[in-house]
């Protein structure tokens, strides 16, 4: 019998900025969930080389062709966010065993704090699993070339923002 339940699903980060091993995410979690919501963390402590504005702006841009991925922003308790937008799962990213310890901890946290969320972890593709924001801003500041790694809309607001060797 199929289900015919309306899934919604958050995907919370930073992206600061968005790569293109989000976007993979983005993608298949698009075709997963009935809607996805791409929610950006509000954490100033970050210090952050993008504003919110801006990454919600790229991110709106980069997912515009998925009718289903709504972008918007949260702080506080992420489960909270989940329970005020009414999905039952919060999709996360895992590249390596050293995001799984992390993201383990966190999903058993948000499981106590609200275990009618679900926590699903995915992948990125193959090409993608070495790629984070943090790392690509390093190596952009140091002149190398990062434009099979980020959506094209991140590329030109690097470039508008920082000079580079």
């Amino acid at each position: 019998m199929p289900n015919t339940q309306f899934t919604r699903a958050i995907f919370p980060g930073t992206f600061d900025p968005i790569t293109n091993g989000h976007l993979d995410l983005i993608e298949r979690g698009a075709r997963i969930f009935d809607e996805l919501i791409v929610s950006v963390l509000r954490n100033p402590d970050k210090n952050p080389l993008f504003t919110l504005k801006e990454r919600i702006e790229m991110l709106r841009e980069a997912t515009a062709e998925h009718e289903n991925v709504k972008v918007d922003a949260f702080d506080g308790l992420l489960v909270d966010f989940a329970r005020e937008c009414g999905a039952a799962a919060i999709l996360r990213g895992i590249r390596a065993i050293s995001d799984y310890e992390y993201e383990l901890q966190m999903a058993l946290m948000n499981r106590r704090l609200a275990p009618e969320v679900e926590t699903v972890f995915m992948m990125p593709a193959g090409r993608y699993t070495f790629v984070s924001s943090r790392l690509l801003k390093e190596v952009y500041l140091l002149g190398g070339k990062i434009d099979d790694l980020v959506p094209a809309v991140v590329l030109d607001r690097l470039r508008a923002k920082v000079a580079v060797p």
